[in-house]
């Protein structure tokens, strides 16, 4: 294939969007209204989908309904969720459902309006290359059309002052696994496609779902409940020592505030990656209500006598695994702190094994002579989520969901989309188009005094006083 030809750029975009998952499409809508930002997005796949997968009948999103596209940073927003209900006469009976967690498949389809809603989202538009063009100052954009097959339909080039990457997460695989989701006719499948292959796995005699976060839970407890009593023959296995229950205390959730994302960034190298590594419950675990709806399954399987043939254990690791023959699965486990080993042989597995920042290194290698990176070789990110570049660059590289190792535990949440979009538009205005609050949590996250507490106090008042100072 060869490079589209070069040509003069005559007026380049404000932005350049890549990648329409939740988080740019929350960048897109509240940009939509600003009408002195030119902006456009492009999406390789046909269309919006979100982790279509894992959209299991009755599973829900686990953070609030408020944490939607655009409302914590614009309630007035044309594009909140409340107002896709209204726009599909549903306002009523969401309002006598009392959720504040809604399903999957609702979050999905709200954002699908969304993005059949907005200009500027193209498609079917592959982005295979990214470059800084010093001679006229701005990005050049390589991108691919597909067609409807997703093949090569024509080529383009976009030229932008500025470019924001949001392309995601992908399945993570464990070494020991690849060889055999590699392998055709073998049933093996990351949870991300576990909807497409549900009715092998239903029909299956003997299941083991890999993983203890929320994906494998909610796929454990979607097999338990549709597999009829004496066909429950699931091995739920986890390197993790418990199937534990999510950090969702009322204060533990001010991780996922702009407050402690501040604090995070600001904190030494070495102090977040040590942070990061002893946090994983503040994300990787179970839903409370979905670990007790698993209880109650297993529990009502007892009501006759005997107990269900499900196994549930953590803190076992697959070292290896292999075919036996072409229609069995051997696992090669190892339980860490009995210092014991086994093989489980089984008819299928479901990889839970969680999603990986999507490397940006193939799209950014146009960039590498400019980019700064840490001491593990990751790509620095500044407090408002632009790539650090060389000062020859004039225009600003931003990231979404890419940032975990600068910006903390709250990178993927939904919650903060609307807030981390809302920073992106203010840091590309120059204006504060978006005015967010300066306090977020009740917790002080370091010694500093919050910046909205007054420095002049009324008589009477106590002055703390920190030790050492």
């Amino acid at each position: 294939m060869t490079n589209p030809p070069r040509h003069e750029p005559e007026t380049p975009r404000d932005l350049v969007g890549i990648g329409i998952g939740p988080f740019n499409l929350s960048l897109a809508a509240l940009a939509q209204p600003l009408a002195e930002l030119d902006a456009v997005f492009y999406e390789q796949r046909p269309g919006f989908d979100w982790h279509p997968g894992l959209l299991i009948d009755g599973a829900t999103i686990q953070v609030p309904f408020l944490a939607d596209l655009v409302t914590l940073a614009d309630p007035a927003s044309t594009w909140t969720f409340l107002n896709y209900l209204r726009a599909r006469d549903r306002l009523f009976p969401f309002y006598f459902a009392e959720r504040f967690h809604i399903q999957r498949a609702e979050y999905d389809a709200y954002c699908r309006w969304v993005a059949e809603s907005l200009p500027g989202l193209h498609f079917r538009h592959q982005v295979d290359a990214v470059r800084w063009n010093p001679e006229h100052d701005v990005f050049e954009v390589d991108f691919t059309q597909l067609d409807t097959d997703g093949e090569t339909e024509a080529l383009g080039r976009a030229h932008t002052r500025n470019i924001v990457l949001g392309v995601g997460t992908e399945p993570y695989v464990p070494d020991p696994l690849k060889p055999l989701v590699d392998a055709p006719g073998v049933p093996v499948v990351h949870a991300a496609d576990y909807l497409a292959h549900r009715e092998t796995f239903l029909a299956a005699e003997h299941v083991t779902v890999v993983g203890s976060g929320q994906s494998g839970a909610e796929v454990f407890l979607d097999l338990l409940r549709h597999r009829p009593p004496g066909r429950d023959r699931i091995h739920w296995i986890s390197r993790t020592e418990a199937f534990a229950p999510m950090e969702y205390s009322k204060l533990g959730l001010e991780h996922f505030t702009p407050d402690y994302t501040r604090y995070f960034h600001a904190l030494a190298e070495s102090a977040r990656d040590r942070l990061l590594s002893s946090q994983w419950q503040l994300h990787k675990g179970i839903d409370t209500d979905t670990i007790a709806a698993i209880h109650d399954e297993l529990y009502r399987r007892t009501l006759h006598g005997g107990w269900p043939e499900a196994v549930l254990t953590p803190g076992v690791s697959v070292r290896t695994a292999g075919r036996i023959a072409t229609t069995k699965i051997e696992l090669h486990l190892e339980h860490v702190l009995q210092d014991t080993r086994c093989r489980l042989t089984t008819d299928a597995v479901v990889l839970a094994t969680g999603h990986r920042e999507r490397p940006l290194d193939r799209i950014l290698a146009g960039l590498e002579p400019y980019l700064r990176r840490d001491s593990r070789d990751r790509p620095r990110v500044d407090e408002q989520f632009r790539l650090v570049l060389d000062p020859a660059v004039t225009g600003s590289a931003y990231v979404q969901n890419a940032e975990l190792h600068t910006h903390g535990v709250g990178a993927p949440d939904l919650g903060l989309a609307a807030w981390r979009s809302a920073t992106i538009l203010n840091s590309l205005t120059g204006k504060e188009t978006y005015p967010l609050p300066t306090r977020t949590a009740f917790t002080t996250f370091g010694l500093e005094t919050p910046p909205q507490i007054p420095q002049t106090r009324p008589p009477g008042t106590l002055t703390p006083l920190v030790e050492g100072r």
